[in-house]
């Protein structure tokens, strides 16, 4: 009996020198041979839908231009942005600066148990809520920003700390984001001050502040932003990452924004993009619900995702293998707009009915199904920035087209140079003359650099033009990712450079319309497809009111088909290289989704 009982602790005590043993194994070293190694968590690649709050002392003016970031408030204000500086002098006066904001940022109608419902009806799996954006201001009582954060002025209240505890209590992943830099910070005016001279900020201010935060709140994620002008050494970045990891253990995971040399190391996150494809990384698209994260009152509803567009984004980014934090941008009271919470409960009903063809899923061998569309419109001349956005509905933010055919007049005979200010390509012909040539493009651009960037190219040509004769033009532009802009300037040797008017422009040879003929053009997804447990989910975009096709390869017989929601199998056959799935017996009006429909096909191999 006894010899039982000793061999029985001295199991014990074996179990948990090797448990400890492989606890030490599983501790990083601050390099990045050491965290290459360790794994995503399988948490956060099942996830898929987090939701982003870029929520403080930016939510009181929340105003901005209507495509700029109305978080960047303060920025603005720096480079003496018209819109935003009238503003202040008009609504507060002339000596009213920034910081005057802050006891204005009261939060009396924050409820975080609300929020993190809120989110949680809206299928979101994790939050991430900025604790610090780049004007500094900390969202919790932080001791390295006395008198500049929400305990010391504004809301007297630990608001990171209080939403941590409520997110946690619904069963949510908690994470946060952190501004490694800011722009105000007496010990580095970021972009201001030379990027090479940071290290004063990033040992004495930035590093004991993160450490600060993630000791006392414990995610288990990190969204790290604003690294753009400095290196990963510079930031201590994997020194940071290692303690995180470390403290945390398995679950958690970092971003990629860390600074030049950071390895590759943390999920990538592209911005207001349509999306990249990316299986062996986990990847999740940052956006908001509108062109802003933090809220600009100045946007118009035009600006904002429908519904159905935002079901539609979502199911592209995880087909593509990733998925998206999609972000809410609250009143300085603490309400979320109800036109922001009406999207998310859009979202979170579908994903109710839905869910099992997300959660969990990964990429199938075939990603999705496009088809081409066009739309056309006279445009009055070549002026355009679109910033991170389409032109028009249904045309892509990115990688789409345009072409512009008609006809320039002109009252005086004389050389004209025409400029092209573009990103990406742009070429114009002048009665078959090639007069400008710029169609390399330009590099997409870091992720989170959007605002900041000017990847504009410009390009040249000189030609004579005729007074008195319309001539021929042709004009074509290509936009590939993030920004898109375009635009025509001409000049003279007796005329400073301006946008070629709409009143030298023709739509056709004979008639006075003036203007030029726009054809727009884009791919435009209608059909995706996930994988899960095995079984194949066609997520299709449009109705099939009599028949479903997809262009797969052949199926196995035994391959059945059901519509989610329904029980009854579908009858289907292989004939052209599609699958043709019978859904005549099928009532719109009797389905419970909507915007999307989501067809399972088990047995397909």
């Amino acid at each position: 009996m006894h010899r039982t009982i000793i061999k029985f602790f001295l199991s014990c005590l074996i179990l948990l020198f090797v448990l400890d043993t492989s606890a030490q194994e599983k501790q990083y070293e601050a390099n990045w041979e050491s965290l290459k190694e360790r794994p995503y968590p399988q948490w956060f690649k099942d996830a898929k839908l987090g939701v982003f709050i870029h929520w403080g002392v930016y939510s009181v003016p929340a105003y901005s231009n209507k495509e700029d970031y109305a978080e960047w408030y303060v920025r603005g204000l720096m480079l003496n942005d018209s819109l935003r500086t009238s503003y202040m002098r008009t609504h507060y006066g002339e000596d009213f600066t920034y910081k005057d904001f802050a006891p204005y940022f009261k939060t009396e109608l924050f409820y975080p148990d609300e929020w993190a419902e809120i989110f949680k009806n809206a299928g979101a799996k994790y939050v991430v809520m900025v604790s610090k954006h780049h004007d500094g201001y900390a969202m919790w009582p932080s001791k390295y920003s006395p008198n500049w954060n929400s305990m010391d002025v504004g809301p007297k209240r630990d608001l990171v700390g209080e939403l941590t505890q409520s997110v946690k209590a619904t069963g949510l992943h908690m994470g946060l984001y952190y501004s490694l830099p800011e722009w105000t910070h007496p010990l580095h005016r970021w972009d201001t001050d030379p990027h090479r001279n940071i290290g004063p900020y990033v040992e004495q201010h930035m590093i004991p502040q993160f450490k600060e935060l993630v000791s006392t709140y414990k995610p288990d994620l990190i969204f790290s932003d604003g690294e753009w002008f400095n290196t990963a050494e510079e930031w201590h970045s994997a020194e940071l990452i290692s303690w995180y990891y470390n403290m945390m253990g398995a679950d958690a995971i970092v971003n990629n924004r860390w600074g030049a040399g950071s390895q590759e190391i943390g999920f990538l996150t592209p911005e207001y993009s349509s999306g990249i494809t990316e299986t062996d990384r986990p990847w999740a698209e940052v956006r908001g619900l509108g062109r802003s994260f933090g809220l600009n009152r100045f946007e118009k509803l035009n600006a904002y995702m429908t519904g159905e567009e935002l079901i539609h984004f979502f199911i592209n980014t995880v087909a593509n293998g990733g998925g998206m934090i999609i972000n809410v941008g609250p009143k300085a009271d603490g309400q979320i707009p109800l036109l922001q919470q009406d999207r998310l409960n859009t979202l979170g009903d579908w994903l109710h009915e839905n869910g099992e063809a997300i959660y969990g899923s990964t990429a199938w061998e075939v990603n999705s199904e496009e088809k081409e569309i066009f739309e056309e419109r006279i445009d009055p001349t070549i002026n355009f920035n679109w910033v991170r956005n389409g032109p028009m509905k249904p045309i892509k933010e990115d990688n789409f087209t345009v072409t512009w055919d008609g006809f320039i007049a002109v009252e005086k005979e004389q050389d004209y140079t025409f400029e092209a200010v573009a990103d990406d390509g742009f070429r114009m012909w002048v009665d078959d003359e090639l007069v400008i040539n710029q169609w390399d493009g330009t590099p997409t651009i870091a992720d989170g650099v959007v605002m900041e960037s000017d990847t504009k190219q410009s390009a040249k040509g000189t030609i004579s033009l005729e007074a008195g004769k319309r001539h021929k033009v042709h004009i074509e532009y290509f936009e590939n990712q993030q920004n898109a802009r375009a635009e025509l300037y001409w000049s003279t040797s007796g005329m400073a450079k301006e946008i070629v008017p709409a009143s030298n422009w023709y739509t056709s040879a004979d008639k006075n319309e003036h203007g030029l003929n726009a054809e727009y053009s884009s791919l435009k997804q209608h059909l995706a497809y996930t994988l899960n447990h095995g079984n194949v989910y066609a997520i299709t975009y449009e109705w099939p009111d009599d028949e479903l096709r997809l262009t797969v390869d052949r199926p196995s017989d035994k391959a059945r088909v059901t519509l989610l929601g329904e029980e009854e199998p579908l009858n289907w056959i292989y004939e052209n290289n599609q699958m043709l799935i019978d859904t005549s017996g099928l009532k719109f009006s009797k389905v419970e989704s909507k915007h999307a429909w989501v067809f399972k096909i088990e047995d397909i191999k």
